[in-house]
């Protein structure tokens, strides 16, 4: 496999205030892949061009008709560089574990960034701040009164999307109950180990970090609550941010034949809210209606229906059934009783 300090480096366009695009570098940093990271302003610079989705981060490869194509969605971006560059793999060798870092990659990607987005355009102190900030990033040159503008219409733009992500008066209180469960679970793994994967981190532990950069040192709501009952999980942020110092081990991966016992707990949190509205989306999906309903620690959940969402059930139910007859027996003993069992039970069409 080629490694990456023999070729042109990779091109990633972003900014801090984007959980996936923390998530990425934090990525490329630890497997010392060489990049150029590409502000929205130096993008526009150079004449790139973003996705017809415009997410962050984008990245750009070599098309076939000669120019830089434009690349989103990091978790299959992920699994591109694993197979594209040797040493330092963030997907365990073991099937069992990378399934299991796989569930707990989506839930992040999925379901905390519904904490990280409910928390940051839900609460005045949470929106003064974002709407103050983040729009510096696409140009801090720009006069007071283009980043006024730019603050405003900002901030009305990412409220409006509450609903996209599962933000809304039906939904609120089980949101803000849930993050202090998931710091409280994350916290207690976290003193046993530094990784959810043992001592190396998975794709997963980068796609935790991803969000909590946001939740835990960013957004002020969140942020004091993570100070209050997580500290640990404060540091461990800051820590991620930079991994390229470590020096991983095969052995360093944690045991499935003998997992931890600090995954259940997680994985019971998945099962408890993840778990239902991804198979209530996933009913919608199929019936074709436009509005997801659930039960949510005996709550009514209610948002829009996400077809993304829908392919990343799908993505990890045949993940599931790829398994090995002796590795789904392992996972599904791990997952039995936590509730997680049930995305990999029930029927759904799609």
């Amino acid at each position: 496999m080629p490694d990456s300090v023999d070729n042109e480096p990779l091109l990633i366009g972003g900014a801090p205030g984007s959980p996936y695009t923390r998530k990425m570098l934090a990525v490329l940093r630890y497997r010392r892949l060489s990049y150029r990271f590409l502000t929205p302003s130096e993008v526009a610079r150079r004449g790139l061009s973003w996705a017809k989705v415009p997410l962050l981060p984008t990245f750009w490869f070599p098309g076939p008709a000669g120019g830089l194509e434009p690349v989103t969605d990091s978790s299959p971006l992920i699994r591109r560089f694993e197979r594209d560059f040797a040493g330092r793999a963030v997907v365990p060798p073991d099937p069992a574990l990378a399934f299991l870092d796989a569930l707990f990659e989506d839930y992040a990607d999925e379901w905390l960034t519904k904490f990280m987005f409910h928390f940051r355009w839900a609460f005045e102190a949470d929106i003064d701040r974002a709407a103050r900030v983040l729009p510096h990033w696409r140009g801090l040159s720009r006069p007071d009164e283009v980043i006024a503008q730019a603050s405003l219409q900002f901030a009305e733009r990412q409220i409006g999307r509450l609903g996209v992500v599962g933000s809304n008066e039906t939904t609120a209180a089980v949101i803000e109950a849930g993050y202090p469960r998931f710091l409280a679970a994350f916290d207690a793994h976290l003193r046993a180990m530094p990784y959810l994967t043992g001592a190396r981190p998975g794709a997963s532990d980068f796609a935790f970090f991803g969000q909590l950069t946001q939740l835990a040192q960013f957004d002020p709501t969140p942020m004091a609550i993570t100070l209050e009952r997580a500290p640990r999980v404060f540091a461990w942020v800051s820590l991620v941010e930079d991994l390229s110092g470590i020096e991983p081990e095969a052995h360093d991966w944690a045991s499935t034949e003998a997992p931890p016992p600090t995954w259940r707990p997680i994985l019971s949190e998945i099962g408890r809210t993840y778990v239902p509205v991804m198979l209530a989306n996933a009913r919608a999906l199929d019936a074709g209606r436009d509005t997801v309903e659930a039960t949510v620690d005996g709550a009514l959940w209610r948002q829009r229906a996400f077809p993304y969402q829908g392919k990343c059930l799908r993505w990890l139910r045949e993940a599931h059934a790829a398994l090995g007859p002796a590795e789904r027996e392992c996972v599904d003993g791990i997952l039995d009783g936590t509730g997680c069992e049930a995305l990999f039970s029930e029927e759904i069409r799609s």
